[in-house]
């Protein structure tokens, strides 16, 4: 990270597009990403290392992942369901890899086809073979606590559970654990109890980040109850575009473009130019014509004399 006050995470091109019923062409992703990192965009999720069968939309991830590493400055960080997926991302370059483990086990059952034991197995793979990688080498290692605010398919997730997998995923090797509001079920209060809870088992420099929905509108104001206590790596989409194709009803993920705003207006910096990133915006419209995209601060434009 520069000398911003929180990184911003772009993660519209696994978690947006996955989500999308029409398939964004190589080609304009990959200036799609480019463009995101001229716009001062320093880390972005660019697909995820899963069977092109299930998601058609990340079919050209390792084409991506290594168009990315060409791009200077940028973290190029993946999504992999499983060791095979880790094996592809560490081929492509991948300098961060995330695996998510669903607090819900019928959601992990669902989204990977892993138990809680079996995800840990992946993960302790996963570490090994990281470890076995020269020091300069390794890509780093996170493990994301999926639906941790609730499960549409299971609803409240017992505290105790979650923090067992924090746990868990820290002693298989993990560097950082991520908190993940799947479905758009956490507010303000319920994130920060849940981070200091997560925080209290794992130490606080084993989890800096969060991944929040705006399924209830209440995506902002959650990112801010985060950065409250101390967090400070945000994902979020470009547009609002995303969610989670096995978990029914959670929509989209925070509009990189309200965050940005709300935390450049506050006197947070991103390290991000707004105007810059308001473009990008174009060829989300040119590469998904059929796609709604979201965001105020789009729609409204910037207040006069407004500077990032």
């Amino acid at each position: 990270m520069s000398v911003s006050e929180v990184l911003i995470s772009e993660v519209g091109p696994r978690d947006g597009l996955q989500n999308c019923k029409s398939i964004m062409p190589t080609d304009l992703k990959k200036q799609w990403i480019s463009e995101l990192s001229r716009a001062g965009i320093k880390e972005i999720e660019v697909g995820s290392f899963v069977s092109p069968k299930l998601l058609p939309q990340m079919a050209d991830t390792g084409e991506i992942t290594r168009h990315s590493k060409t791009i200077d400055g940028l973290e190029v960080a993946v999504l992999v369901p499983n060791l095979k997926g880790a094996q592809l991302a560490i081929e492509s370059g991948a300098d961060k890899i995330t695996l998510p483990l669903s607090v819900s086990e019928t959601h992990s059952i669902r989204n990977i086809r892993r138990t809680h034991d079996q995800v840990i197995e992946e993960a302790e793979a996963i570490s090994e073979l990281i470890k076995s990688l020269p020091e300069n080498d390794r890509p780093h290692f996170e493990g994301s606590l999926s639906t941790a605010f609730g499960c549409t398919l299971e609803g409240a997730i017992d505290e105790r559970v979650i923090l067992s997998c924090a746990e868990r995923l820290m002693g298989a090797g993990c560097d950082e654990v991520g908190v993940s509001d799947t479905t758009g079920y956490g507010d303000p209060v319920s994130i920060k109890k849940l981070i200091k809870a997560v925080q209290g088992v794992i130490g606080e420099k084993n989890l800096t980040g969060v991944h929040l929905h705006n399924t209830r509108g209440l995506g902002l104001a959650n990112a801010l109850a985060a950065y409250d206590i101390g967090i400070k790596t945000f994902d979020s989409s470009l547009g609002g575009l995303g969610g989670c194709p096995t978990a029914p009803g959670a929509s989209g993920n925070i509009v990189t473009e309200d965050l940005v705003f709300m935390f450049e207006s506050m006197g947070v910096d991103t390290g991000i130019d707004m105007d810059a990133l308001m473009k990008t915006r174009e060829l989300l419209s040119q590469g998904l014509p059929d796609e709604p995209l979201y965001g105020f601060t789009p729609l409204a434009g910037l207040p006069l004399g407004f500077k990032s």
